[in-house]
This record gives structure tokens, sequence and C-alpha cells, in this order.
């Protein structure tokens, strides 16, 4: 079902891919695990940055379907970090109006993870200031894939009924990205949101994701801000954004 949160008017979309967890571990002559924690600390210092810096909606990709192929002991440990993160920040989220909700698939999450999933959902569900999204488990081809097959059951697709679909099959919908972040160096967009990133400003850096923070997000702003976008014509329609 569409989200009833809208962020459009409230500000801007911006995606990250939070890359560069475990090369920063390395060069720390941490174990990888280490690094992950790291990361979600740089994930408290960017959700607290972002409304302040015009962003209505924030999505993060924490675990995509393809991670599954990592070793056994990584992904438990990634599991386990992802529910102790919810329940953590479940509070702080709803005392600050940011609404929590995850994308992507579920039924192949633990159930830890998934009770921590709804209740964070629940407990931050009336938030107005920030939209958090989380992807986990996530993989915008299947998404895509899944609408698609959604919409070959109506007459006359257009872009829009598509948008509503596959915000249905991700488990959330959300206006499209104006700003894609990549951190740790790597240029690829990694099967996350896809089609909505049909015209997103990208940002690709070096940093690595533990060592990300609101200085970092401001500046990647400022330049998205610095850029026309023309969206195909001649002069952005846009002003201002």
């Amino acid at each position: 079902m569409q989200s009833t949160f809208s962020s459009g008017s409230a500000g801007i979309h911006v995606a990250i891919i939070m890359d560069g967890n475990g090369r920063w571990a390395r060069a720390q002559g941490l174990p990888r695990s280490a690094g992950h924690r790291a990361g979600a600390s740089a994930v408290r210092r960017v959700v607290e940055a972002a409304p302040d810096l015009g962003i209505g909606t924030l999505s993060l990709f924490a675990f995509s379907s393809d991670n599954w192929k990592r070793p056994e002991d990584e992904v438990r440990a990634l599991m386990l970090l992802f529910a102790e993160f919810l329940c953590a920040e479940a509070r702080p989220l709803a005392e600050h109006s940011v609404r929590l909700s995850v994308i992507g698939r579920r039924e192949r999450l633990p159930a830890d993870v998934l009770a921590a999933i709804g209740a964070a959902e629940r407990s931050t569900a009336d938030g107005t200031r920030l939209s958090l999204r989380v992807a986990v488990d996530y993989s915008s081809r299947d998404a895509i894939v899944k609408a698609a097959g959604r919409l070959a059951q109506v007459d006359a697709p257009t872009r829009e009924r598509f948008a509503a679909r596959l915000g249905e099959a991700q488990g959330g919908w959300a206006p499209d990205v104006d700003l894609m972040i990549r951190t740790g160096g790597e240029q690829r967009l990694s099967d996350f949101l896809l089609w909505e990133s049909a015209y997103a400003e990208l940002c690709f850096t070096g940093r690595m994701w533990p060592d990300f923070d609101g200085d970092d997000l401001a500046a990647a702003v400022a330049e998205f801000r610095s850029r026309d976008r023309r969206f195909g014509a001649l002069t952005s329609p846009v002003a201002g954004r």
C-alpha cells in the first residue's frame, strides 16, 4: 500500500549506499564486524543531520539480497546488529519525529529482526520531520519484476501506476530520488532504487561509511543544489531544490 507520508513538498529524497565498512575495519586492524558497528554510528550522525539540510526522505541501503552470499557468521552478526540498532534507536527516532520504515523482502529475515522492525515501525509511525527508509534484503530488480507482474493485470499501464505497484512490491513508496550518494570509492548503483533514481544526481566519495558524518552529507547536498537539473529540458523546472 502506498505510504501516507509524502515528503515531496517537505524536502529532497537522498539515498545512500553505505559502503566501506569492511575495508575501514581492515585498515584499522579490526574484524569486519567492528566496521559494521562503526557504520551504525554513522547512520545516527546522518539521520541527526538530515532534516536541517532540507532532506525529507532518507533511504539507506543496509543489506542487499546478494549479501546473503557472504559468510554465515558475518550475516548473523549483521542481523544481530540490525535488531539491536532498531531496538536502541526506536525511541530516539520517535522523539525526534522520524518515521522509520523497512523496505525489501521480509520472509527470509530472522524472527528477532522481524519483531524489532515491527516495533520500530509502530513506535515511529507518527513521525513527520523525516522519513527514514532502511533497505534490508533488498533488490531493485526483484521489486521491478514483481511490480511488472502486478501491473500486467491492469489495463492501460502508466508510469504512475507502475510506481504505485513498485511501492507495494518493495514494501514502501517514496518520491523519486533526488540525490544518490555512495561511500567507499566504488561508482555503481548495485541494484538500489533503480526506477526511482532515473533522474537522480549521483555523488561518489572515497570516504568510508564509518567515517561519514553530517559535514560530509552537507557537502553532498550543497553540491547537489549547485547542479542544474534539467530533466531533459533546457532549463531546470525545479528552482531552489
